[in-house]
């Protein structure tokens, strides 16, 4: 008898373990002030590998739509998505670019060695004019980098001039007489690149002294007050924010930068691949997405110090996946495939952002097309959507819309001994009253059911999109361009004032309660 109810005991508590470990449940209030601002989906371009040439602006007779040599079908793409702004002319590349290069008559522009990507030349046929008139197409706001490692304040100051003043001084005539009589009124400037790095090595108290310099000639002119960004830190390197925030006027800077890139492996020398790699390697690499939340939560803390009304941004404008270059590519030129693992990276990161938009104003993801963790890859004149564009699309909801605090509650997914949370996710609130939640589970082999409070909201119908796939390895090929891409999920079960949801293994969801 003893031993049956010893028995009967062991399964009952082997149940209620199972049960546990895939159960999850999430509280939303409606209880916050804060705006998920659209800048947080921002994008970058840089002069780097196809991103810019083969990529946005392709040769006159490649045979697809184009508006002078921009590719239409690409910016009809990221209007889907409402791309808010997009970042240029680097990255590192943006230290060692000087803008009068790349106005003027195309056939009378100078070339250069691109130095930082791959050794190519740089014809400089796509400049200035043709950032803006790509950013005119996209609907979206321009992020100008400045130079500040090779350049000089004066460069810096006359470019500024020269987009954005209505004078009749030398410079704004000069881009009257290239083709555009009115101000561009560019308000997000970059002042300088990684300069503790590629920017020219500097030191934060170095660095904090140049951005002073080059800020305090940085004017603005009518209609068009500049929104300064500082070079911030590179991940866990919390002294440089700590040195910029202190020795750096608060009324100087609008926000101040964060660049962090998840590596599978940890090893910047061999980082694994995008499309081979086990269980183990899927989880190191989630593992170190999941960092963005401690370096946003520490970068965060230290800003608090010195700006407690938090008027300084921080803007995480670059992050994503870096993996090894596809064989066979240029190494240079970092291109990589885009798998079901980078869709799950970008809707956790996302998340992170979404939760932290007290702090977190902007973010640009590296990069946008055939460079990195690219939304698009290109073929001559075939495109593909990556699985990490579609997270875009899922997410466009919560672009501007008011955050609703969120607390979850996870089972952990475990490899080797190993653990992190399997579900995370965020919630927001847009102008017409529509809730939208969006979930990540990022355990491999296991379904997750969440059930979800939502106190103060009040809703009847539910729908939503989903986006996984069979492997978690599936990419999307030229060949077999749809063979990932979000689809309707109607699954989510109301239950009074709760609800239901039993979300896949490694997938994405975005729900809509209307």
């Amino acid at each position: 008898m003893h031993m049956k109810r010893f028995l009967f005991l062991v399964m009952l508590t082997i149940r209620i373990s199972v049960f546990a470990q895939n159960n999850a449940s999430i509280t939303i209030s409606n209880n916050s002030n804060q705006i998920i601002s659209k800048h947080i989906y921002g994008q970058f371009a840089e002069h780097l590998g196809r991103g810019i040439y083969d990529g946005f602006w392709v040769d006159e007779d490649m045979p697809v739509a184009k508006q002078d040599r921009i590719r239409l079908d690409i910016v009809k793409a990221l209007k889907q998505i409402n791309i808010p702004n997009l970042r240029w002319p680097g990255g590192c590349f943006a230290d060692e670019y000087h803008w009068r290069d790349g106005i003027g008559p195309r056939e009378q522009r100078p070339k250069m060695v691109n130095t930082n990507w791959g050794g190519v030349t740089e014809d400089n046929s796509f400049g200035t004019h043709e950032f803006l008139k790509l950013c005119e197409l996209l609907g979206c706001e321009p992020y100008i980098a400045a130079n500040v490692g090779s350049g000089t304040v004066e460069e810096m100051s006359k470019w500024i001039e020269y987009l954005n003043s209505n004078s009749t001084s030398t410079v704004a005539q000069m881009r009257k007489q290239n083709g555009h009589p009115e101000p561009y009124k560019v308000s997000f400037w970059g002042v300088g690149n990684e300069s503790w790095g590629c920017g020219g090595n500097m030191t934060p108290e170095f660095y904090a002294d140049q951005f002073r310099r080059y800020a305090s000639f940085a004017k603005n002119y009518p209609g068009a007050p500049l929104k300064k960004i500082a070079s911030g830190a590179n991940a866990q390197d919390y002294n440089w924010t700590e040195v910029c925030m202190k020795n750096i006027p608060l009324n100087m800077m609008w926000g101040l930068s964060l660049h962090y890139y998840t590596i599978p492996t940890g090893n910047w020398s061999k980082k694994g691949s995008a499309t081979k790699f086990s269980e183990q390697e899927y989880f190191s690499t989630m593992a170190n997405c999941l960092k963005m939340e401690e370096l946003v939560t520490k970068h965060s803390a230290i800003m608090d110090k010195y700006d407690p009304e938090k008027r300084v941004a921080l803007v995480v404008d670059e992050w994503g996946v870096w993996t090894d270059p596809e064989p066979g590519t240029n190494p240079g030129f970092l291109y990589q495939q885009n798998s079901l693992r980078d869709a799950l990276i970008a809707a956790s990161t996302l998340n992170i952002f979404n939760n932290h938009c007290d702090r977190v104003k902007m973010a640009e993801l590296a990069q946008t097309i055939n460079v990195l963790q690219a939304l698009i890859l290109t073929d001559k004149d075939k495109m593909l959507l990556t699985p990490t564009y579609y997270i875009f699309d899922m997410y466009k909801v919560h672009q501007d819309a008011k955050y609703l605090n969120i607390k979850v509650t996870s089972p952990d997914y475990v490899v080797g001994g190993k653990r992190i949370p399997a579900v995370n996710a965020s919630a927001s609130q847009d102008s017409t009253g529509k809730i939208h939640i969006s979930l990540v589970n990022l355990d491999m082999h296991n379904p997750v059911t969440i059930r979800i409070v939502l106190n103060g909201l009040k809703w009847s119908k539910i729908n939503g999109q989903i986006l996984t796939s069979a492997n978690i390895t599936d990419v999307n090929t030229f060949d077999q361009p749809s063979k990932i891409h979000s689809a309707d999920f109607n699954s989510a079960k109301k239950d009074g004032d709760k609800l239901t949801v039993v979300i896949p293994a490694k997938s994405i969801i975005t729900l809509e309660l209307n």
